[in-house]
């Protein structure tokens, strides 16, 4: 606790800190709230559950005053994420009883225009704070801070226009901080653009070689989907997630592993907020116990007890891998990663044995049969089956 107090973060937080018995600041908390508290723009290089928000939130928690407004906003590139941030955020200033407000598509807009008009944080996703801008439902001309969480993610999802729309609502004297897993070339370009002399901080992915075991397969094309239900099926796993590198391939994945008995369920970011939530809740209360998803989709879900990810496509880029494996192996406990490997992932898998530090041993294919995959039905073969022993994927 002493080493919270130190960063000069107030008493109402430190009580929730304590309570929540965090022992000690994460590296990013350290590296960044004194800049923070000192009103810098930041641009600070943090992986999904590294302790960010906190360090963000305690410096817009510290600055609320009762009845001015909005002050703060928190821009996240996702549904699941905004709610996250925001149950952060609301944990965290419970003592302060601070008004805080999530805001996105896929609900209706009207109960958010009421909870606008007294709230005094607003955590959201571009399109549905820009869609309140137009409205003239948000008003934003006391905002003090602004956070741009998981920016990386922001940007490859297409939002960088509505990002800069909504960053110019705000008041230009406005503190800017920038998070993001990566730090792109489009996204200094946005910091470059909107910040003012930027301090940047940066927290290297780190995985726990000594918890973690990182292994891979090759096999063939027509191989890789057997292959991977004969590892879910004869692991000894908790929780998993399948990565793809697509929507349709996250579809193809859990409908066939739900074909064999596997109780998993995709999720992506073609899908409405009332079934993202569906699938979610599924997941967080057992009910299924594999999650397949795309890198975006799982960007900022708060995913415990995760034991095993499996690469079933290598990442295009290579940091997303080291994103992807620290999903498991967290808080002291054992992981598993596990990529297969056919001829399409070579060139990706080659960079990101080149790119991070990472130790990855090779396993003999194991003596497996083909199985039949149902292939995805095109919208012009509605009301038909088709069946394969065969696969590219």
């Amino acid at each position: 606790m002493e080493q919270f107090k130190k960063l000069g973060i107030i008493k109402p937080i430190l009580r929730v800190i304590e309570e929540e018995r965090f022992s000690e600041p994460t590296e990013i908390q350290e590296k960044s709230i004194p800049h923070i508290f000192n009103g810098r723009d930041v641009i600070a290089e943090s992986a999904t559950g590294s302790g960010k928000t906190l360090a963000f939130g305690a410096r817009i928690l510290q600055n609320i005053e009762k009845g001015e407004g909005i002050q703060s906003v928190v821009l996240t590139p996702t549904r699941e994420l905004a709610e996250q941030v925001a149950k952060a955020i609301r944990l965290f200033g419970k003592y302060q009883h601070a008004k805080i407000t999530a805001i996105y598509g896929g609900v209706p807009i009207g109960p958010q225009i009421k909870k606008l008009g007294r709230t005094e944080i607003v955590v959201g996703t571009p399109g549905r704070m820009l869609d309140h801008i137009n409205r003239g439902t948000i008003d934003l001309d006391n905002v003090e801070t602004f956070v741009l969480d998981e920016a990386d993610t922001m940007l490859d999802m297409g939002f960088i226009d509505d990002v800069k729309k909504i960053i110019r609502a705000c008041p230009t004297d406005k503190q800017l901080l920038l998070f993001s897993a990566t730090i792109s070339r489009e996204v200094n370009r946005l910091a470059k653009k909107y910040m003012k002399d930027p301090v940047n901080v940066s927290v290297k992915a780190y995985v726990d070689s000594s918890k973690l075991t990182q292994i891979y397969y090759r096999t063939s094309n027509k191989m890789k989907f057997s292959l991977l239900l004969h590892l879910i099926k004869n692991e000894k796993s908790g929780l998993i997630m399948v990565f793809c590198n697509t929507q349709k391939n996250t579809d193809f994945i859990a409908k066939n592993l739900q074909k064999y008995d596997i109780a998993a369920v995709a999720i992506h970011g073609g899908l409405n907020q009332k079934r993202r939530t569906s699938i979610m809740n599924k997941f967080h209360s057992a009910k299924a116990y594999v999650l397949v998803c795309t890198d975006v989709a799982a960007r900022g879900l708060d995913i415990p007890e995760v034991s095993h990810v499996y690469n079933y496509d290598i990442p295009n880029e290579s940091k997303q891998y080291v994103h992807r494996i620290g999903r498991t192996a967290r808080a002291g406990k054992e992981g598993k990663a596990i990529s297969i490997l056919s001829k399409r992932d070579y060139g990706y898998f080659d960079k990101v044995l080149k790119d991070n530090d990472v130790d990855i041993t090779e396993e003999g294919m194991p003596t497996i049969q083909q199985v039949a995959i149902k292939w995805m039905e095109k919208p012009s073969q509605k009301g038909k089956q088709r069946y394969d022993r065969h696969t590219r994927r």
